[in-house]
């Protein structure tokens, strides 16, 4: 099986396809590199530091067009510190949650866990499909996962119709934001780490915050409700504002963002890099639903996510030697989410990939379907 040898007018130009972390560009490793001793290894307190923050702040309010109020705040812990910072300082009394999928339970999940709040009310889809938010009495923070990276499937942001006048919608768009549309004046905490899209890696989380959050914040810290330090989201936006967070930061990870943010900035911004996914998306789509031995995992096409795809297999085939096949040739991290369970390849096509990639791993797999 690893004998299998792949033409090389059929390989991707660059086998990396991972759903996170995700294909870095080595141009932007490169650059980092070439800052020497000065940027890494100095205190993230003076310019060099603040300043490379401060590029990923302009540049995440260019790349989204920032309505009026709306600002970026950011701290370290990853998407899955934010759930539990969340729980303190966003959500007043109770939240509503959509669950479809291992990663939009799990913000479910630590809001039941907080004693100081309600539990929750939550709506649920079976993997591969997409539940709806509702509006209900009593909630006054909605949260769903704008793309369930375990599944491949995608949600839209829309403010549930009928939701309280002062409710924020809470979305969580790790590996979502950069590749999806989105309105921002329907959301008014849109978070996300930023080793998908981004091109970065992980252990720091993003929000772009509107008005609204904004003063929900000082309203739940004024209230004198116990906040641990590093889940003080009161603190975060007044770093930010400073272009610094509150405990030292990975100052890579803030380059590399910097770096693709400008690349992605120069290339169309937001709608640049939705063509780049949708083209993306269409081409492996296209192949999943033509070939004989695949089919699209999520059944309704307007849930298919157009930055990560799940595609299965019939059972004939062993979607999992596929794979380990594929990383033999230098074809990476194509395997599925592996509490998922199923015979299935799991496709990530961020804004880095380029579609003929997509379409050359296509080819590589039909290849190694025939040798095999």
């Amino acid at each position: 099986m690893t004998e299998i040898q792949i033409p090389a007018d059929l390989l991707p130009k660059d086998g990396r396809f991972g759903a996170g972390p995700s294909k870095i560009a080595p141009g932007a490793l490169d650059a980092l590199a070439a800052t020497g001793t000065s940027l890494m290894g100095t205190s993230h307190r003076q310019a060099a530091v603040k300043n490379t923050v401060g590029r990923v702040r302009e540049g995440l309010g260019s790349f989204f067009d920032l309505p009026e109020g709306y600002e970026v705040v950011f701290g370290n812990g990853g998407a899955t510190a934010f759930w539990d910072i969340a729980t303190f300082g966003l959500i007043r009394e109770k939240s509503q949650h959509l669950s479809f999928g291992e990663f939009s339970s799990k913000f479910a999940a630590a809001a039941k866990a907080a004693p100081w709040i309600a539990d929750p009310s939550v709506i649920k889809s079976e993997p591969g499909t997409r539940p709806v938010a509702v509006a209900e009495e009593g909630i006054d923070l909605y949260g769903w996962a704008h793309n369930e990276t375990s599944t491949a499937v995608m949600a839209p942001v829309i403010r549930p119709a009928g939701a309280a006048d002062d409710a924020l919608v809470a979305i969580d768009a790790t590996s979502g934001a950069g590749g999806l549309p989105v309105d921002l004046n329907q959301v008014d905490v849109y978070y996300f780490a930023p080793q998908k899209c981004f091109a970065s890696d992980g252990g720091t989380w993003f929000a772009i915050m509107s008005p609204r959050a904004l003063a929900r914040v000082e309203e739940i810290k004024a209230s004198g409700r116990f906040i641990p330090a590093f889940f003080d989201l009161g603190t975060c936006v007044e770093q930010s504002r400073l272009n610094q967070t509150y405990n030292t930061p990975s100052v890579a990870t803030f380059f590399l963002m910097a770096e693709q943010l400008d690349w992605m900035n120069a290339n169309g911004g937001l709608n640049g890099m939705v063509e780049r996914t949708t083209a993306s998306s269409n081409a492996l789509y296209g192949w999943a639903e033509r070939t004989a031995y695949t089919t699209p995992y999520v059944a309704n096409a307007d849930e298919r996510s157009l930055v990560i795809g799940t595609i299965d297999f019939n059972d004939d085939i062993d979607a999992a030697l596929v794979a380990k096949t594929l990383r033999a040739n230098g074809i990476v991290d194509t395997e599925p989410y592996r509490k998922l369970g199923r015979n299935q390849l799991r496709i990530a096509m961020y804004p880095a990939i380029d579609p003929s990639d997509i379409e050359l791993l296509t080819k590589s797999i039909d290849f190694v379907v025939d040798a095999l």
